[in-house]
């Protein structure tokens, strides 16, 4: 590897942005390289408040200088979808597709209302699968309340696309008076896990018979806009809302502990592990909390309406296993621990490198 620094220049980058090194797996980790790689060669060309935010959708509170209606904000996100397989127990690359930009608008607290779907097909791809895929697309869509209102389609040369990917982008509205985003923990806010971690991540391990055994466990994946839309009817307390997708619990609770500069204190023992991926993760010598998700958030929530918010989780189809996983403090600023088991206390990082690669 070349320890030569790179050039990235072009009509819209007049000052070469100078990155050394190359691309490898673990920038798509969701971790510490993924962190490093957009901090130190996307923002900077590219920033402004909404981005340098780092949620999971950009708020835009105003289009030309005009504020929009009603006190209403603008979320936009956009989601590249390339996991392998392409169909999987539980879901498949357009159902995940759907739900992956569904759920980062709602993360916001937004109502998802409209999206866009881009298709990078590989040349002799089967008709039949392209159509199972977007069938799925239609079943998730229609579940989670939105539309596809535009999209693109490009076919690359045999062997350059592994298939199928898919880009999708979506907007929202966010009411006015709510206010969600990963710079909003506070100190005594409680951490609500929505339910059981690492389905999705050992699903898809098995579908590429990676596991050596077999498993009932099916991926989790599933939109989330109506749990969100009803924890919000519940309580105005609620502070972060997060999908611990690629890198999982431990990396999403490490970005909001370092956007708010607060401690999140974990409790291993009230962590929602299937009996089935506690053994796939052992076998493997993986950690579940970095094992990415597709259908669970994470809320930090104000302590007197945590019990609310919980019951009313549980009352909804993808909120029924909800717990109190944590609890936000002061000290130590942008760190995450974890009283184990064992009643020790230890460190819980960002995700280093590469753990499962393209399951998402």
């Amino acid at each position: 590897m070349s320890n030569e620094p790179i050039n990235v220049e072009g009509a819209f980058c007049p000052t070469p942005i100078r990155v050394r090194g190359q691309v490898v797996m673990g920038h798509g980790s969701g971790g510490k390289l993924s962190a490093d790689l957009i901090g130190q060669l996307f923002l900077p060309p590219f920033d402004n408040p909404a981005l340098r935010a780092g949620d999971d959708a950009g708020v835009i509170a105003a289009a030309h200088g005009q504020p929009f209606a009603n006190g209403q904000r603008l979320a936009i996100s956009t989601d590249s979808h390339v996991v392998y397989p392409l169909f999987f127990a539980g879901g498949d690359i357009g159902h995940l597709a759907v739900c992956g930009t569904v759920n980062d608008l709602a993360m916001m607290g937004a109502t998802p209302a409209y999206l866009t779907a881009g298709f990078i097909l590989e040349e002799g791809l089967d008709l039949e699968i392209l159509g199972r895929v977007v069938s799925s697309m239609e079943t998730a869509a229609a579940e989670a309340g939105v539309q596809i209102v535009a999209g693109d389609t490009k076919v690359v040369q045999r062997g350059k696309a592994d298939s199928l990917y898919i880009n999708t982008a979506g907007v929202g509205l966010i009411p006015d008076g709510v206010v969600i985003g990963g710079a909003q923990a506070r100190p005594g806010d409680v951490v609500i896990l929505s339910g059981p971690i690492g389905d999705h991540g050992i699903a898809v391990l098995e579908a590429r018979g990676e596991l050596g055994f077999e498993t009932a466990i099916t991926s989790d994946t599933a939109p989330l806009n109506h749990l969100v839309a009803a924890m919000l009817a519940a309580s105005n307390q609620i502070h972060v809302l997060r999908d611990p997708t690629r890198g999982g619990v431990a990396s999403a609770l490490n970005e909001i502990a370092r956007q708010s500069q607060v401690g999140i204190l974990l409790n291993e023992r009230a962590i929602p592990v299937r009996p089935a991926v506690q053994a796939a993760c052992e076998m493997l010598g993986f950690d579940p909390l970095y094992i990415a998700n597709e259908g669970k958030l994470l809320a930090l929530v104000g302590r007197e309406d945590a019990d609310r918010v919980l019951d009313v989780m549980r009352t909804t189809r993808y909120g029924e296993e909800a717990v109190i996983i944590g609890e936000v403090q002061a000290e130590p600023p942008g760190r995450v621990l974890m009283k184990t088991a064992i009643g020790s206390t230890r460190i819980v990082d960002l995700l280093m490198g590469e753990m499962l690669p393209r399951i998402c």
